[in-house]
Formats: structure tokens, C-alpha cells, sequence
């Protein structure tokens, strides 16, 4: 039986676990990436909170800046294969041997291993933004919290979207690792079929075009939605309120 015939095969007789690898795959990449960008959108507007006049207050900020800071250094500097490990088994450790469900534990470890990518993503972000906004903001009486979510975070979603796009494409690759604690996604699958039929290349050469077909994809269809968030090239500047012949019209270049 030739290469491609054995590819063949797997896919028809192996279909279903494929499918469900790829559906199970999308659900922790998806839910990850969404949750880890709240967690990164939270971080980024308690650090950017003006210093308290308070002394107590103050304190407290500080200290938990510290261990904001050690929860992202400490996240962005180790595998997100130990951190299933650590996390998983050091619950079920500190539980007396209860485990939580793996689908979700593997949604809590891809969103806190994001949200610590996030958080610097929403920070640089948050600097992008013309300081001159945060003063006219407060000019008119608005506070802190009040300038983030109307003025600054709008600007801030648009502005890191093509960050927060990758992010989620390496989520689709690296939930792969999540097979170590027996997370069903698709690369745990691969391991089951290759017990079937003892085909270690041509099984993983399925696993490796399924992986690259689902990133390829998603990659252009949020591309695609950049695009549309951008808005249309051609548009009209009105000069005057008043006077209709004081327009100017802008075409920008391909």
C-alpha cells in the first residue's frame, strides 16, 4: 500500500477522533484566547491606575503590582507544558488527589499562560495612545475607569488585534502540549490512532496538514476582519458644517 493511500485511510476510518481533536482543539484555543485577553485587559487597567494619595492605599497597589508582575514574568518564562503539569497536579496534590475535568483545566491553563502574554500586549497598547486623550478625558470630569472603558480601551481592542489574532493562532499549535495531563485534543488523538494501526509517520503527517489547514484558515479569516475593522479607504472630510464645497476627499493608496 502506497504513502498516500495509507493517508487515505486514516482519514476515512479515523475521521471521527480527527473531528473531534480539531473541534476540542478550537474550543481551549478559542476560549483561552478569549478569557487570557480579559485577564490581560484587567491587568492593564489596575496597572495603569494613578498612584493613591493614600499611604495604606498605596501599599497595597504596590504589593500588587509585585505580584502582578512575578504572575506574568513567571508565566512568560516557563513551558506551558510544565505549567499544566504544576498546575493539575498541584491542585489535585493540594485537594488530597482530586482532579479537576480536563477540558477545563485545559481552559484555565491556556487563559492564564495568555493572560500573561495579554496583559503586556494591552500594556503596550495602553502607551500607544496619545497621553493628550487621558487629559482631555479628565478635563471633563472623567475618572480613571471611566476614560479607560469609553475612551482608551476602544482604541486599545482596534490597535491590538493583530496581537491578540497571533495570539490565538499559537494557542491553536500549543494546545498540543496539554496532552501531557490527557486533555483530548487533536494531538492526543494522533496518539490513539497510531495504537490502531502502528503508522507513526503517515499518522502524524495527517495531524501535522490538519494543524497547518486550521491555522492557515483562521489566520485569513481574521485578516479578513482587520480589514473590515479598518474601514474604507475612500471617505470624505466635511471642511465646513456649512458650506457643502469645503469637502475633501481623501483616497489613500493600495
Amino acid at each position: 500500500m502506497s504513502f498516500f493511500e495509507d493517508v487515505w485511510k486514516i482519514i476515512t476510518e479515523h475521521g471521527d477522533l480527527l473531528l473531534k481533536g480539531v473541534g476540542n482543539t478550537l474550543l481551549l484555543a478559542l476560549t483561552g484566547t478569549i478569557m487570557g485577553l480579559f485577564i490581560g485587559l484587567l491587568i492593564g487597567v489596575f496597572r495603569t491606575i494613578p498612584r493613591p494619595k493614600n499611604r495604606a492605599v498605596r501599599a497595597i497597589k504596590k504589593v500588587a503590582d509585585f505580584i502582578l508582575s512575578a504572575y506574568i514574568e513567571i508565566f512568560r518564562g516557563t513551558p506551558m507544558m510544565v505549567q499544566a503539569m504544576v498546575i493539575y497536579w498541584g491542585y489535585a496534590f493540594a485537594s488530597g488527589g482530586n482532579t479537576l475535568p480536563l477540558i477545563p483545566s485545559g481552559i484555565i491553563i491556556v487563559s492564564i499562560n495568555t493572560g500573561a502574554y495579554m496583559a503586556e500586549i494591552v500594556r503596550g497598547g495602553i502607551i500607544s495612545v496619545d497621553k493628550g486623550q487621558f487629559e482631555g478625558a479628565s478635563a471633563i470630569g472623567m475618572t480613571h475607569f471611566q476614560t479607560m472603558f469609553h475612551v482608551v480601551l476602544p482604541q486599545v481592542l482596534r490597535n491590538i488585534l493583530p496581537s491578540v489574532s497571533n495570539e490565538f493562532i499559537i494557542n491553536v499549535k500549543d494546545t498540543s502540549v496539554l496532552n501531557v495531563i490527557g486533555v483530548a485534543e487533536l494531538y492526543y488523538y494522533a496518539g490513539i490512532i497510531k495504537k490502531f494501526n502502528l503508522q507513526l509517520f503517515q499518522t502524524y503527517f495527517v495531524v501535522c496538514v490538519t494543524y497547518f489547514i486550521l491555522t492557515f484558515t483562521i489566520s485569513k479569516l481574521l485578516r479578513l476582519a482587520e480589514k473590515k475593522l479598518e474601514g474604507k479607504k475612500n471617505y470624505t472630510v466635511f471642511g465646513s458644517q456649512s458650506d457643502f464645497e469645503a469637502e475633501i476627499h481623501v483616497k489613500e493608496e493600495e
